[in-house]
C-alpha cells in the first residue's frame, strides 16, 4: 500500500485526521497510524481494503465496528469514531469504510516471540490472564482474533 495509500487516505480524511504511515495488513483491512487533527493525539486508523470491500461487501467489517463500540472494559480500546466516505478517485465509485481507535504504542507480542522464542512465564502467565480478562462476561460476543488480531493483543491494552 505505501506512499499511494497514505497520500489517498489524507485526501479523504483530511478534516478529521492526518495519516502518517500504515502499521500493519490483515487479510481484510489495513491499519494506520494517523493524528486525530481535532483532539491532537495518535490513533489507529482501521481501513476495509477497496478489495475486500467490492469482492465480500462490507457487512462483516459494518458488524465489527458495531462489535467493537459496544465492548466496555478497561483492557479494550474504545472506538473513537468511525465513518463511510465516498471515493471519487476510485473508477468503480467506491466507498472508504473505517474506525478509529486510540494508538498505543509498543512491541506487538509477535515481534517479542520472534526476538525472544521464549516468554518468561511469569510474562506469558500475565498476558494470558489479561487476555481471558478481557473476555469475561462477553458471553462469546466476539473472538479473540476480531478484538485483539492474530498477532496483536497490544491493540486490546488501553493502559500503558
Amino acid at each position: 500500500m505505501g506512499f499511494d495509500a497514505v497520500h489517498r487516505l489524507n485526501s479523504l480524511l483530511s478534516d478529521r485526521y492526518r495519516v502518517e504511515r500504515e502499521l500493519g495488513a490483515g487479510g481484510m483491512a489495513t491499519v494506520y497510524l494517523a493524528h486525530d487533527v481535532r483532539h491532537d493525539r495518535a490513533v489507529a486508523v482501521k481501513v476495509l481494503r477497496p478489495d475486500v470491500a467490492s469482492a465480500l461487501g462490507a457487512a462483516r467489517f459494518l458488524a465489527e465496528i458495531r462489535t467493537t463500540a459496544a465492548l466496555q472494559h478497561p483492557h479494550l480500546l474504545p472506538l473513537l469514531d468511525s465513518g463511510e466516505i465516498s471515493d471519487r478517485s476510485d473508477s468503480e465509485g467506491g466507498r472508504l469504510l473505517f474506525y478509529v481507535m486510540p494508538y498505543v504504542s509498543g512491541e506487538s507480542l509477535r515481534n517479542r516471540l520472534d526476538r525472544e522464542r521464549l516468554l518468561p512465564v511469569a510474562d506469558a502467565v500475565r498476558i494470558a490472564a489479561e487476555v481471558a480478562d478481557r473476555f469475561e462476561g462477553d458471553r462469546g460476543r466476539v473472538s479473540a482474533r476480531r478484538i485483539c488480531g492474530r498477532k496483536d493483543p497490544r491493540w486490546c491494552r488501553a493502559g500503558p
